[in-house]
């Protein structure tokens, strides 16, 4: 099987509830991916740019009510054109494979569903700001929410989504879920309550495959 064609770059996802795993493991398939001569770019959101950077800072501080769910899409969306048009375009324009620990679709799941936008909402929003860029591939990390709320509580202070109660996050993991079922051509769920070891082949299995790499 032939290594994938790098000429132009790919755009790859990681996205899950709180406590998932995704920077880990972004950081670990960044890694598995080098090792195949390829140009890794890693970066998150929100942020990514120092305009995106500064917006995180609104969206993630403060109390857990500090922002109804239209003010954070809104936020969210002015972050992510920022990132999109600044760094990612460039970056695969450049040949460079971009990893990305969340994109549009954790707005999907906590603004449009777990907050009750709905999908037409976040979905038109989406069409606007970004003009039907999107992933080439996205995994999801999926995992109960008694473990992933411990897992987050164990690294540090709570964030706004954090604070939110156990519903909230229930509703979460099920709109990630619900994407992966709605696209299953572009996204993959994996099962985040094993050994990191074993997800990080599982993630990079995953990826192979996608794109033909040995």
């Amino acid at each position: 099987m032939a290594v994938a064609d790098i000429s132009q770059g790919r755009f790859i996802t990681l996205e899950g509830g709180e406590g998932a795993g995704k920077s880990t493991q972004l950081s670990r398939l960044a890694a598995r991916l080098r090792a195949f001569g390829l140009s890794i770019e890693e970066t998150r959101e929100p942020g990514g740019t120092e305009g995106a950077d500064a917006i995180r800072s609104l969206i993630v501080e403060g109390a857990s009510d500090r922002w109804d769910a239209v003010s954070e899409g809104l936020l969210l969306y002015a972050a992510r054109r920022d990132h999109v048009e600044r760094r990612i375009k460039p970056s695969l324009a450049g040949g460079t494979w971009v990893l990305c620990d969340r994109f549009s679709d954790s707005t999907m799941a906590y603004q449009g569903y777990a907050h009750g936008l709905g999908r037409e909402w976040v979905s038109n929003l989406d069409t606007f700001a970004l003009q039907g860029f999107r992933p080439d591939f996205t995994i999801v990390l999926d995992l109960p929410v008694e473990i992933g709320l411990e897992r987050a509580a164990a690294r540090g202070g709570p964030d706004r989504f954090e604070k939110l109660g156990t519903e909230f996050h229930a509703a979460l993991r099920e709109g990630f879920l619900e994407i992966a079922r709605r696209d299953p051509g572009r996204v993959t769920v994996i099962d985040a309550d094993a050994p990191a070891d074993d997800i990080e082949e599982a993630v990079f299995r995953a990826v192979a495959a996608k794109f033909s790499l040995p």
